[in-house]
């Protein structure tokens, strides 16, 4: 008989797994649930793209604006709403400029989500981009499927 390599290291306590799980989902959204959130227009998230200006106007999550994480400053943060949360992402989890930007805002006062998978995970589920340097709007004959999460 062969040890389970998945128990190899046993599972914390559930109330511990409860616990570290919510804090997870505090930090993340994935694409499903932001693309809801988009065709619904619950207007309390704001999206941005970190990636560069050129990658943004070749397409980009509808509703997002462009603020790429190396122009991120105090200063240039000012301009943001506070009572907004801010979901970034960026070309996918091969990139850290969601994470990067992410952190920008955190250290300037902004309460922020990063994006699961980034522009990558939200092409694979479907949803619509937006081509050019204005961030557009969910489109109204956009379907969104249940992914059955």
């Amino acid at each position: 008989m062969h040890a389970s390599s998945v128990l190899a290291f046993p599972p914390p306590k559930a109330s511990e797994s409860a616990e570290w799980l919510s804090k997870k989902l505090a930090w993340y959204a994935d694409a499903w649930d932001l693309a809801e959130d988009l065709s619904r227009g619950v207007e309390a998230i704001v999206v941005i793209d970190t990636r560069s200006a050129e990658a943004y106007r070749l397409g980009h999550i509808c509703g997002a604006i462009s603020f790429p994480h190396r122009t991120m400053t105090p200063e240039s943060t000012a301009q943001l709403d506070r009572s907004k949360v801010y979901v970034t992402y960026c070309d996918g989890i091969g990139c850290n400029g969601s994470t990067k930007g992410a952190w920008k805002l955190a250290c300037a006062g902004f309460q922020v989500k990063e994006l699961i998978g980034g522009l990558d995970f939200w092409q694979r589920d479907n949803h619509p981009l937006v081509k050019g340097n204005e961030p557009g709007s969910w489109p109204l004959t956009a379907i969104l499927s249940d992914c059955g999460c």
